[in-house]
């Protein structure tokens, strides 16, 4: 992995404290004893993948098997989640939220690794909505899991009864989606999350950086591919995200070991988390 290369990618003015950050998180990564399961959550857009790839490319420039892998690398084939909409609701044909993930696969990779055994890491083609084969199985010293909502807690029933947005009160009037995601947040996720040790936490600024970082990701897949969605389809599609993320807003500066505040510039700052 050419770490250079993947620094020379991010905008010119963030990359001096992108190296630091990642100086400093090397500095606390490398003496942790291993195998470990290290977590990097964020908003969409907040660079996640990309401090991942960076991560895992220093580690291995150290001698140290490492790879890294998505949450959405988890996600349940498109049948799945159709069959999932058809037995709880509509809206978890979706992909996204706690509950469209296969999450016992995760657990079972994550444990595999902390037990020393080889793994094979999923993958999957947003594009085409569907799994690919798994890589092959490697013997890993780290694993870098990534994901939007990694860490974040079930809320109390006095929140989730709230809509966030227009969306919710309109597509989820009962709150049948948001119990059932909250009900996975609280089982399985909860014990996927116990075993990301460190925690690393990009905290965007605001909902509306979020949105308008998203929409760059958007604008770039539209110059690779040719399709993506229009600002309307990308504006609907967030905001089954707004829960969570405004969520993890709330919960996050005291479960990360590490948070990394990033700046309407997406400029970073390394600070130590609750937990650091």
């Amino acid at each position: 992995m050419d770490v250079s290369a993947l620094l020379k990618q991010l905008p010119v003015a963030t990359q001096p404290a992108y190296r630091q950050v990642l100086q400093l998180l090397l500095q606390q990564i490398i003496p942790l004893a291993r195998p470990l399961v290290l977590g990097i959550s964020g908003a969409q857009g907040s660079g996640k993948s990309t401090l991942a790839k960076l991560l895992c490319g220093l580690l291995q420039q150290q001698g140290i098997s490492a790879a890294t892998v998505s949450l959405d690398d988890y996600y349940l084939s498109q049948p799945a989640r159709q069959q999932l909409a058809a037995q709880v609701h509509p809206l978890l044909a979706q992909r996204g939220v706690p509950g469209t993930h296969d999450i016992h696969k995760a657990l079972a990779d994550v444990q595999a690794v902390l037990a020393g055994q080889a793994v094979a890491l999923p993958q999957f083609d947003k594009a085409m909505d569907d799994r690919l084969a798994n890589l092959p199985k490697q013997q890993l010293d780290v694993l870098i899991v990534e994901g939007w909502c990694l860490g974040v807690a079930a809320e109390a029933a006095e929140v989730l009864a709230q809509p966030v947005n227009d969306f919710e009160a309109a597509a989820d009037a009962k709150g049948v989606w948001r119990s059932y995601v909250n009900q996975q947040l609280a089982g399985s996720y909860a014990e996927l999350w116990a075993f990301l040790q460190p925690l690393i936490w990009l905290k965007a600024p605001d909902w509306s950086s979020v949105c308008r970082w998203r929409a760059q990701q958007e604008q770039q897949l539209w110059l690779q591919r040719g399709k993506g969605m229009s600002a309307t389809e990308l504006a609907a599609f967030m905001l089954p995200f707004q829960r969570l993320t405004q969520a993890s807003w709330q919960q996050l500066p005291t479960r990360a070991n590490y948070t990394i505040v990033l700046n309407e510039a997406q400029q970073p700052l390394l600070s130590p988390g609750g937990c650091g």
